[in-house]
């Protein structure tokens, strides 16, 4: 009897396996066992690499850094291996790193960029009982097409063309099914492994990564907040005439699914299509989309934070205190945001220049090819105090630096690093932020007149520095130098 029960059950697993296998709705890597496993293996092995590697080798020597750059390599690849197999908050996660350059070691932003394009794909199975459980209708139903294949995939939703029943084209964001049951699971996942890795690592402090993931998640998978952070956005910068928020229909989104105004155009770090279409990169750079015949579009407003007045004030005038280099007003204003006795490198990660360039003022000279490689190494030779200062700073302080990163990013692809447009853009900000609030606790006119005219100076100081670097990256620039040095040389 008992045999033949084994047997029996024998039989149901084997049908429930090939049940499993042929139904596309259930994928292994989704099993919590699974996945569970799989981060656990991946930890370890990379722990390993790391106690093992270096254990005999002099630190400091080239030998000690030659194996540690190897150890970095195939450490970052491991974890790129596990987001792409455990998917959705995996992925999300390596993204944020991959964009943490001049924070992290290049082995590890370079491998995990790559992110960006291998995001997950959900069938149209899925998809469509994504719309059908949250709009209670069939795809049919709603829309007169609807193109199979994504316009973009990424980490927690994917994106398609579509036409509704009354002719309007959108673009309709639709999460994956699985995101939302998995992703607390899996935020409290890397929270117990990066525990362990810490017992076994005192210098390492990427906590402030788990937080982050723990605020913000719940956040990015809420359609309707992004919806209202559209809106709010759209309203915000309704004065640039260069800016463009897709319109939400609210009629059509919920918490998984969100109808967009669908519009025409490429990608803001893709220079070929700007080169194919006639736009001028460098004015992107400048001015974020003041082009002819070109709009920029915001179309990502998953995860918005609003400054608060004592940290907008204090991360201002720690900027502009870079601009002159006023190294007194640089510590003061750095302690103040968390940065404690690391403000030197807490004001090199934020500008991302070499400590040398902060000293002399950052607007002395663009970025060169030399340092950028120098800030590059220090990041690998210092990533024990980069991941103290991450996990110290306010957390508003997080997405500012992931944004200025961002934007390095768009200007290296276009090859409009040596434009200075973020830091010009940011250093305007900041001047008229400060400038403003001033005013605002002035009760004396003439107080208020001198306030606004030193505001006019330093931008008008800045105009002059923008001119400067155009007309030394200009064909017409580069003759008037040359023509120049050769009138002084004949002097």
């Amino acid at each position: 009897m008992a045999r033949r029960a084994l047997k029996l059950a024998s039989l149901a697993a084997a049908a429930s396996g090939i049940y499993l296998y042929g139904n596309k709705f259930v994928d292994p890597n989704d099993f919590g066992v699974v996945r569970v496993g799989r981060a656990i293996a991946t930890t370890a092995v990379i722990t390993y690499d790391y106690l093992t590697s270096l254990r005999n080798v002099p630190y400091g020597s080239e030998e000690y850094d030659f194996l540690k750059s190897q150890v970095h390599l195939r450490s970052a690849e491991r974890l790129r291996e596990l987001c792409c197999a455990n998917r959705g908050t995996f992925i999300k996660v390596g993204q944020h790193l991959g964009a943490l350059d001049y924070l992290l070691p290049e082995e590890y932003t370079r491998t995990l960029k790559v992110l960006h394009s291998q995001a997950p794909q959900s069938t149209r199975q899925e998809i469509e009982q994504v719309i059908r459980e949250d709009l209670g209708k069939e795809v049919k139903e709603l829309f007169v097409s609807f193109e199979d294949t994504p316009l973009g995939a990424a980490s927690l939703a994917q994106v398609h063309k579509a036409v509704l029943q009354d002719g309007r084209t959108v673009a309709v964001k639709i999460q994956h099914p699985k995101v939302q049951a998995q992703s607390s699971k899996d935020i409290f996942l890397m929270e117990v492994l990066l525990l362990i890795v810490k017992h076994i690592f005192p210098d390492f402090e990427f906590m402030w990564l788990v937080e982050e993931a723990k605020k913000n998640l719940p956040l990015e998978l809420d359609f309707l907040n992004e919806g209202r952070n559209a809106e709010r956005v759209a309203q915000m910068l309704k004065n640039f005439d260069f800016l463009k928020v897709p319109r939400i229909y609210w009629e059509f989104s919920t918490r998984r699914v969100l109808l967009m105004e669908f519009m025409e155009g490429g990608q803001v770090n893709d220079k070929a299509y700007m080169e194919k279409n006639g736009i001028d990169v460098n004015e992107i750079s400048r001015n974020l989309g003041k082009l002819y015949k070109a709009y920029i579009i915001l179309l990502d407003h998953g995860l918005y934070q609003v400054l608060s007045e004592s940290f907008r004030m204090d991360y201002c005038r720690l900027w502009q205190a870079l601009i002159k280099a006023d190294m007194k007003r640089v510590q003061k204003y750095s302690r103040r945001l968390g940065a404690g006795d690391l403000y030197p490198l807490f004001a090199c990660m934020l500008t991302a220049r070499s400590w040398e360039s902060v000293n002399r003022g950052i607007d002395q000279s663009p970025v060169s090819a030399s340092e950028d490689v120098e800030i590059r190494s220090n990041a690998a030779a210092y990533l024990p105090q980069i991941t103290q200062l991450l996990n110290s700073v306010p957390r508003q302080m997080l997405l500012l630096l992931k944004t200025n990163d961002l934007l390095r990013g768009i200007e290296s692809a276009l090859h409009t690093r040596a434009s200075a447009s973020s830091f010009l853009n940011m250093s305007r900000c900041c001047i008229r932020a400060v400038s403003t609030y001033q005013r605002s606790k002035s009760h004396s006119i003439f107080r208020r007149i001198h306030i606004s005219l030193t505001e006019a100076l330093s931008l008008w100081q800045i105009n002059l520095y923008e001119l400067f670097l155009w007309l030394k990256g200009s064909g017409l620039g580069n003759w008037v130098i040359a023509f120049l040095s050769r009138m002084h040389h004949s002097m």
